[in-house]
């Protein structure tokens, strides 16, 4: 362990925890209420304020805002967190905003994540593993976005959206809808069309995983009764692939924008 290495014109709160072997480039601004694991990297011109953790290791290029107030008019300045797991990516412009008192006063982000140039995590937002945030990129209030979802750049997620894990969302679209787990969506305003079969593939799913979670898929979009029907004849009829569980039980619970569907003419 080492101490940390602060550049001269950096500017830290005397309160500020700042863990051994984090490097504090110059301009940075790191507020009173901040605290850095080991090994956190602020690269250059970096703002850290507010009541915010950033995880182990983590890197932070220039220009990114980290923990100032959320854009949220009925914030009245309470205490609220942006927690930052371990290992991510935080690159140019992102901006992370901390939670409100409306919405469980945390902004949470997990780790191994990937947040390229100007991506925005809104106020009481919950990220987590491993997801990737591409080029303008943009989750607005009380969003979840589940673990390894991807989502393409210039697209955009509507306040309490919720996206499964390992979702693929086009780039350029707008989110208005919970996406499944394992969903592909994509559009101006984004319709489901069908299964994020690359990204299963590459995370090691068998053929016949792959092959059985479409045809969940199938049976819940895109067969006779309604929706709760065929949700429930799925849980049944896939009871035993993992990827067709997940799809059950994210259907399963509440949403307050419903659920992302095909396109009438979308295999």
């Amino acid at each position: 362990m080492s101490a940390p290495q602060i550049h001269p014109t950096a500017i830290i709160a005397e309160t500020a925890q700042i863990a051994d072997d984090v490097v504090i480039g110059p301009f940075c601004t790191v507020g009173p209420n901040v605290k850095l694991a080991r090994g956190v990297k602020l690269m250059s011109h970096v703002v850290v304020d507010g009541h915010t953790e950033i995880g182990e290791e983590t890197v932070v290029y220039p220009f990114a805002v980290l923990g100032t107030a959320p854009q949220d008019l009925k914030f009245k300045n309470e205490p609220s967190q942006l927690i930052i797991g371990a290992r991510n990516k935080i690159r140019e412009h992102v901006t992370m905003n901390p939670g409100t008192e409306h919405g469980g006063m945390k902004t949470v982000v997990g780790n191994d994540c990937l947040f390229m140039v100007n991506a925005h995590v809104a106020h009481d937002c919950q990220v987590g593993n491993r997801v990737i945030l591409a080029n303008n990129a943009t989750l607005a209030g009380h969003v979840t976005v589940g673990d390894y979802a991807i989502l393409g750049g210039l697209s955009a997620v509507h306040q309490f959206v919720r996206i499964g894990a390992h979702a693929m969302i086009g780039g350029m679209s707008g989110v208005e809808s919970d996406v499944i787990p394992y969903g592909l969506v994509k559009g101006e305003r984004a319709s489901l069309h069908g299964l994020n079969l690359v990204g299963m593939e590459r995370r090691g799913y068998s053929r016949d995983d792959v092959v059985n979670a479409r045809n969940a898929y199938k049976a819940i979009f895109h067969s006779e009764g309604t929706l709760l029907e065929r949700i429930e004849g799925a849980a049944q009829q896939f009871a035993d692939n993992p990827a067709a569980s997940e799809m059950v039980s994210f259907l399963r619970n509440k949403s307050k924008h419903g659920v992302c569907q095909p396109q009438q003419d979308a295999a």
